[in-house]
């Protein structure tokens, strides 16, 4: 990484979770990948289900903090 570029991520490591969030999502799209419309309708209709399914009651959220956590632990070994 050029020292202009480490100067960038320091800085931006600075800023809120929200507004790195918004800067990841614009540089991923800045990576101008292959669109392929059908895996794209598949996430749209998998994120569809999920939002039905959170409304419905039927499944239950977990916070990030906790899967985060519990992968920590599963991936050094440990396990509760």
């Amino acid at each position: 990484m050029t020292p202009a570029a480490r100067s960038l991520l320091d800085d931006a490591l600075n800023l809120s979770e929200k507004e790195r969030a918004e800067m990841a999502g614009v540089l991923l799209e800045s990576l101008e990948l292959p669109f392929d419309s059908a895996v794209e309708e598949a996430w749209r209709l998998e994120v569809e289900k999920r939002v039905a399914e959170l409304e419905a009651g039927e499944v239950t959220a977990v916070p990030w903090a906790t899967v985060r956590d519990e992968l920590y632990s599963r991936l050094s070994g440990k396990s509760d």
